[in-house]
Order: structure tokens, then sequence, then C-alpha cells
């Protein structure tokens, strides 16, 4: 089995050292830059299957970098920074990372938070639900990782795709901000129920751009339905 290509951006020299240490030990390959643009020139060339960019770099910053890779890719990205305030985590994720971390953190929850990417990433690849899931004016293709509207595809991000896909197997169903942080992450967030109410925020953005007439109900004080009519 090919290991999967990390990429990690941080102009802080040990913090590439340490991290890429503990994702070798992993079985993962690795490689390190130390700004934004050094990066983005290798993911043109050889695209990773994951990236950890930290926010405040020379040249081109973690922010600028995630949003560049979001026009034209849908890698899983997770975001490590220093700042640790409830907005720049919110401008982080909206931007279209997957996850964000803040300095000092553990590396061992770093490797888990990227094994739990990866595993839900291949639970979906196999999963059983390989024809067309309607529901309303959307159609869910598993197989293709794919939700056309109007026969149109919807740019989701891996992790937008995934809580997309829960929600529609749980159609007309209100569930937990709990529960999609135990089925989407794998685990309870740092991020707290916040990275769920930010990830359903750019969905109901990108369903109105496609024209969707489909409505994402937030529950006040427990989580969210989506509403279908049948």
């Amino acid at each position: 089995m090919n290991k999967k290509l990390i990429y990690i951006a941080d102009d802080e020299v040990n913090i590439c050292n340490i991290i890429k240490s503990f994702l070798v030990k992993e079985g993962y390959q690795v490689q390190t830059f130390y700004n934004g643009n050094t990066l983005m020139e290798a993911f043109r060339k050889q695209p990773a299957d994951l990236l950890i960019l930290d926010i405040m770099m020379p040249e081109l910053d973690g922010y600028s970098l995630c949003s560049s890779i979001r026009e034209s890719s849908n890698v899983p990205i997770i975001i490590v920074s220093a700042k640790d305030s409830e907005m720049d985590r919110i401008l982080g994720l909206n931007l279209g990372s997957d996850d964000y971390l803040t300095k000092p953190f553990s590396p061992m929850e770093l490797v888990a938070r990227i094994k739990s990417i990866f595993r839900r990433i291949e639970l979906d690849k196999y999963s059983d639900n390989s024809g067309c899931i309607a529901a309303g004016d959307l159609n869910l293709y598993a197989d293709r990782r794919m939700i056309l509207c109007h026969d149109k595809p919807i740019n989701f991000t891996t992790m937008e795709f995934n809580l997309m896909q829960y929600l529609i197997l749980n159609k007309n169903r209100a569930v937990s901000r709990e529960e999609l942080l135990n089925r989407i992450w794998g685990f309870e967030s740092v991020t707290g129920t916040r990275a769920t109410d930010d990830m359903v925020k750019r969905i109901r953005a990108k369903l109105l751009e496609s024209d969707s007439e489909l409505t994402i109900e937030t529950i006040w004080g427990f989580g969210f339905c989506l509403n279908v009519n049948e």
C-alpha cells in the first residue's frame, strides 16, 4: 500500500522536525517547507494527501495558502497556530480547513486527528453506499464522493462532504453537535461544537450558491436537521 504523503508548512524549523519525526514513525511520507510559497509550488507539481499549515509564515501566510489551495483542491487541511482566539479558529475553518489546533499541542493528538481524517475517507470509499442517494434536489454518489444539485457538482471539501453525507443519511432527523463531532471528526475536537457550526455555515452557502431548495435547520441548543420534503 502506498504511503500517504503529508506536507508541513511552518517557519519554525524545530516544530517542523518534531511533527515530521512523529509522522514518519507512523509510516507517512513527509515533506517540510518553511514558507507558504514553496509548499504551493510543490503541491502544484505533486499534490499531497494532507496538509498541515501554520498561519504566521513569511511570503504567503497560512490563511492565504489555505484559501488558494481550496480554489483547486479538496485535500484535507489542518491548521496549527499560536493564534488561539475564537475568531482565528472561525476564520481558518471558514477558509476551508478541516481542523484547527493551537500551539502548543501534543504531537500524538495531531497524529490521532490525521488518522481520523484518513480513516473516515477510507470508510467512505469502501462503504456499501455506492449507488445514488437522493435527498430533494441533491443526488449523492458515495463511490465517487460527489454530490450533484440539478446535475451540477457542488465543490465540497472532504470534511464538508462527510458531514453532508451524514445529514443526508439522517435527513429529517435532528442530529446533535456531539454526534456530528463523533461521527465526522472521530472524537470531540478542541475547537468544540464551533467546528460543526462553522462547517454548516459553509455548506449552507454552497447549497445556496447551487440554487438548492434544501435547508439545514439549526435546532437551538442541540444541533441540526436537514429538511427534505418527500
